[in-house]
């Protein structure tokens, strides 16, 4: 099992400003799977994904990813986890405007250990042409391929995607969600994406529903849909 939570909870505010975000959270992630979480606003999905990422501290709970439990890390070690297992991509991008393309993913290649070949992922993302070019002068596509290079250069075994495709029109989406579906097959990367969009659940093997805090429906995907054929994007 590559991502594991048991009994997790997780809350903000007291008093008459106390909410429970997550209200006990089981969910088992098998390595190399690309898994899509879903709900409406305020379901718990991010807030999840944060956790697993070592974004936001757990209430109470466990979290075990690659078997190591992550929920209680602080400082130098937390850093450690997120800087060896993780990689991000979010759905305004973060680059660092005052770099380059190269620039912005070289940042996390010397974080890396085992790096992959930023050549390699620039050619396959598409964006080798662009790679001298400040992010204020590459469309939104092009930046959200910048962000995802630079989230893989680190070769990371878990990519946390929090609306990966949000701020993008529908012909892009489909352009990045192809991208993913191709670096999960070449590398085995497992991949949870945080979503809005009802028809990405389609492409990928295992679907988790969050309604107010709980799990609603949690099943693998017995019909895949390659993200080229994707509709309603």
């Amino acid at each position: 099992m590559h991502v594991e939570t048991k009994d997790l909870r997780k809350s903000y505010g007291e008093g008459g400003s106390y909410v429970e975000v997550l209200k006990g959270v089981n969910v088992k992630i098998e390595k190399g799977e690309m898994c899509v979480i879903q709900g409406t606003s305020g379901s718990g999905k991010s807030t999840l994904l944060n956790c697993i990422g070592g974004l936001d501290e757990v209430g109470s709970g466990s979290i075990k990813v690659a078997g190591t439990e992550i929920s209680n890390l602080k400082g130098e070690k937390l850093s450690d986890y997120r800087r060896d297992n993780l990689g991000f991509i979010f759905q305004f991008y973060n680059l660092i405007p005052n770099l380059t393309v190269r620039e912005n993913i070289e940042v996390c290649r010397y974080l890396s250990k085992n790096p992959l070949d930023i050549d390699e992922l620039l050619t396959i993302l598409n964006m080798k042409e662009q790679e001298k070019k400040f992010p204020s002068q590459l469309s939104g596509g092009q930046q959200q391929r910048c962000a995802i290079a630079r989230a893989l250069v680190k070769n990371p075994e878990l990519l946390l995607c929090d609306e990966p495709t949000g701020a993008l029109d529908s012909k892009t989406s489909r352009d990045i969600l192809i991208l993913l579906e191709q670096i999960n097959k070449k590398y085995g990367t497992t991949m949870i994406i945080v979503t809005h969009n009802n028809s990405i659940k389609n492409m990928v093997d295992h679907v988790i529903y969050l309604k107010d805090g709980q799990i609603s429906k949690d099943y693998i995907n017995e019909k895949k849909v390659p993200a080229a054929e994707l509709e309603d994007l």
